[in-house]
């Protein structure tokens, strides 16, 4: 799964997905619930709350369950198959955390990529309206398979596009299911490296650069 991630170059934003970066801040610690900043299929930069709402939802608690998609049963789901279809869209990073068991304990990981450049996650969205009138724009991150360099940190890894690949995601002509989800990859091991960090991240009230920093591995 992925359920915490980073979003601090913000600047670079205008060179790498030709938006603005109006109003944004950097967030060391992306958690659920939060809204994220998301290129949707016309190349708007908007915020979306994390953790999708289905249109058809009776309750927006269901968001809380929703933050990940599988990439292998997103056509499937009724929460994803509509925004499959017309409503996919990039969640920015540039890098994201994982844990990963060692014993009773969980140490955490950042992952980016080699380059540290910022990537789009591969996501989907939904508009839901309240009974009482509210517009909520949510988003879920789909996941996939791990690579090489996942498989010893996790058993699943957020989908990262390629830019190439993030062209044809957002091109709302395509509607193929099994087309998209041919996209739906595991990012080449060799461009990514991973580093642990401190216990900080594993409460989302610690939002600060400190999270960011790689910790010295344990000597036995």
């Amino acid at each position: 799964m992925c359920g915490r991630f980073t979003f601090v170059d913000i600047e670079d934003i205008r060179e790498r997905f030709k938006a603005e970066p109006i109003n944004l801040r950097p967030n060391y610690n992306v958690a659920p619930s939060q809204d994220v900043a998301v290129i949707v299929n016309n190349g708007q930069l908007s915020m979306f709350r994390w953790g999708l709402i289905p249109f058809w939802a009776k309750d927006p608690s269901i968001g809380h369950k929703l933050i990940n998609a599988r990439a292998e049963t997103v056509d499937e789901k009724p929460s994803f198959k509509h925004s499959l279809q017309r409503k996919r869209c990039l969640v920015i990073a540039d890098g994201f955390y994982e844990w990963k068991k060692e014993g009773s304990t969980k140490q955490p990981y950042r992952i980016t990529l080699k380059n540290k450049e910022l990537f789009g996650f591969a996501g989907l969205w939904d508009t839901w309206n309240s009974p009482t009138g509210d517009i909520i724009n949510s988003c879920s991150i789909i996941t996939t398979t791990p690579n090489d360099l996942m498989a010893s940190i996790h058993d699943r890894m957020p989908v990262i596009l390629s830019q190439d690949s993030e062209r044809v995601w957002l091109d709302q002509t395509i509607v193929d299911s099994c087309f998209l989800k041919s996209l739906l990859v595991p990012y080449p091991a060799n461009l990514m490296m991973a580093y642990e960090v401190s216990t900080l991240v594993n409460s989302p009230k610690n939002n600060e650069p400190e999270c960011l920093l790689p910790v010295e591995p344990k000597l036995f």
